[in-house]
């Protein structure tokens, strides 16, 4: 991936033909997902795909057309209304999904289980939507209807994304039953997470906070045996009121437990606080 990054800021047409890349294997991955999990399951999750999902099973629509059919005009609605921000890529996103899921229409379903269709459907949405937006991109749809609902009626945009997926969800319950109205949100919410993973990678690191009165002993224990950088941070007591310089370090969880056992014998009276760090860049760590 470093090298990839590096390579990527050196020749910036690298970056963009990554791009695309990243966009048309996201693409594919989720209207391959969508016809082998979500539609032969009726999981309706939101979206347009949600809404293709739905006119499939009450008139039969082909989903493809569905999606062509709502993707584009929200595309041109969202540059003529929101800018010319979206660019190239999100159209690619938005007419190559649709053209995926009518190539790959045939193909057998991988479970009849609608339980295991949200969960794996939604892993798939998931790891498909991720790899677009690394792209900068996305794949159009109900996001820009959201965009366009959020600027002219100042709801804000996580509220609009609800309310339309929401939406969404709740006609899946009626038209098929409450039962598929709740794999989607399984499914909606495997989504969201799978989402997440591929933003931020799997990595996962530590950031403590250490407030010690052997600041040194710990800050060099941190830079010498550890080999991690640390920051001072200023702070006071707020019963004392006296200056107590707080000690910030970051390490992978593979250390974790050599930072702990370090600090605990230098000086056990130490006061460590501990959170999750889920991504980070720079020295030592990522470079993106």
């Amino acid at each position: 991936m470093n090298i990839l990054s590096n390579l990527t800021k050196s020749y910036p047409r690298t970056r963009i033909a990554v791009d695309y890349v990243l966009v048309l294997i996201g693409s594919a991955i989720i209207a391959f997902a969508f016809n082998v999990f979500l539609l032969p399951n009726q999981v309706a999750s939101g979206g347009v795909s949600g809404i293709s999902t739905i006119l499939k099973t009450v008139v039969g629509w082909e989903p493809a057309y569905v999606q062509w059919a709502f993707n584009i005009p929200l595309f041109i609605a969202g540059v003529i209304l929101l800018g010319k921000q979206f660019g190239i890529k999100t159209l690619v996103g938005t007419i190559f999904l649709p053209m995926v899921v009518f190539l790959t229409n045939n193909l057998e379903p991988w479970t009849h289980d609608a339980l295991l269709g949200a969960l794996f459907g939604g892993i798939g949405v998931g790891l498909g939507l991720g790899i677009v937006f690394r792209g900068n991109a996305s794949t159009g749809g109900t996001d820009l209807a959201a965009q366009i609902i959020n600027k002219y009626t100042g709801f804000t945009l996580g509220r609009c994304v609800v309310m339309i997926d929401g939406l969404i969800v709740l006609t899946a319950a009626i038209v098929f039953d409450i039962e598929k109205g709740l794999y989607a949100l399984i499914a909606l919410y495997v989504t969201s997470k799978t989402i997440d993973l591929i933003q931020v990678g799997f990595g996962r690191s530590k950031m403590a906070m250490i407030i010690t009165n052997k600041q040194e002993e710990v800050r060099e224990g941190i830079l010498n045996k550890i080999d991690r950088g640390v920051t001072k941070l200023s702070a006071y007591g707020g019963f004392t009121d006296h200056e107590r310089p707080v000690l910030m370090c970051v390490v992978d969880q593979t250390e974790f437990t050599k930072l702990k056992h370090l600090v605990k014998t230098l000086d056990p009276s130490a006061f460590v606080v501990v959170m999750d760090a889920a991504e980070v860049l720079g020295e030592g760590f990522k470079h993106e």
